[in-house]
């Protein structure tokens, strides 16, 4: 895990293997969805706070928005590079992604994810992060 510009980000490496493709040998675009939950988890296990945490801390955090733009297909037999950097962390988790391929370091995909905080006592959504969340991330947060 790394700083860039106050923020966090972790990164994972993962071949490409042949159940993910389809007749093209080409990476089916849903599991691509697969990766950046790959490499989400690596990032909140990196500050302390992944999904059981969460719970344990009496909040789920579903994701509300997810988008990705296919840059450059990955293929069978490839390692990527996926990367996580966190953008926002105040009010919502807004999670930021490239997939690289390792050897030439082109960019393939490129995508971001929205969670929101829900009380999981009375189900309602919270219009600030936790204080938990905050103190998770105070030793690796940056004023700027």
């Amino acid at each position: 895990m790394r700083q860039v510009k106050g923020l966090l980000t972790a990164s994972t490496e993962i071949d490409v293997q042949f159940y993910d493709v389809d007749a093209m040998r080409v990476v089916w675009h849903g599991n691509y969805v697969k990766y950046i939950e790959d490499a989400r988890c690596y990032l909140l296990r990196a500050f302390g706070y992944d999904y059981n945490d969460m719970e344990d801390s009496g909040y789920v955090w579903p994701i509300v928005d997810m988008r990705l733009k296919y840059v450059k297909p990955a293929r069978f037999g490839s390692k990527i590079r996926v990367e996580a950097t966190l953008v926002e962390y105040e009010s919502r988790l807004k999670i930021s992604y490239r997939i690289f391929d390792t050897e030439s370091g082109e960019t393939l995909t490129k995508a971001y994810t929205v969670q929101v905080a829900v009380d999981m006592t009375t189900n309602e959504m919270q219009y600030e992060s936790p204080a938990i969340l905050l103190k998770k991330l105070a030793p690796y947060i940056k004023d700027e």
